[in-house]
């Protein structure tokens, strides 16, 4: 699904450049990043109608410009973040950006195009850019965000496996 974080990325909020800081080539924080594992959402966006900038892949520069529209009260039974709509696919990792993305969707729509098959073997034999699986989304969300939760030292693993399923 989508992309898989494996590229450099930032926010910029209000001025403020939010990333993963990295102390080996930023050791004197020249770039001003704040490291935006430790941000909520909340504390910099706190209203609705905020924008703010978001950039993926800097070779490939996904630039993304992000509406907060509505700000819904927490449920105290939501333990994770949750997909409420969307729509179509998420383009391929490392597709060539924006322009890259043009032609794999130019290849796919002619099945006798050159580099069709190879497009599609590239795609891992299918891809429909129309596509939006909310269900898949929050799976994906909920996971993640389980794998990120710290574990309580006091709570035994076989008990703990007892009690979460493959999907919660």
């Amino acid at each position: 699904m989508g992309w898989t974080n494996s590229h450099l990325y930032r926010f910029d909020i209000g001025g403020v450049q939010y990333s993963i800081p990295d102390p080996v080539e930023d050791a004197f924080n020249e770039l001003h990043l704040v490291d935006s594992r430790r941000t909520k959402l909340s504390k910099v966006a706190p209203r609705e109608k905020a924008r703010f900038a978001y950039e993926y892949d800097f070779g490939d520069s996904w630039e993304h410009e992000i509406l907060v529209e509505k700000i819904l009260p927490p449920e105290p039974s939501a333990q994770h973040p949750v997909c409420l709509a969307g729509e179509r696919a998420c383009p391929p990792e490392d597709c060539g950006g924006i322009w890259g993305y043009d032609e794999v969707l130019e290849v796919i729509r002619d099945p006798l195009h050159e580099e069709y098959d190879r497009m599609m073997e590239w795609l891992g034999g299918s891809f429909d850019p129309e596509e939006f699986d909310i269900d898949r989304v929050n799976r994906w969300l909920r996971r993640s965000h389980q794998a990120k939760r710290p574990r309580r030292a006091d709570v035994p693993e076989a008990f703990r496996q007892a009690f979460e399923s493959e999907d919660n």
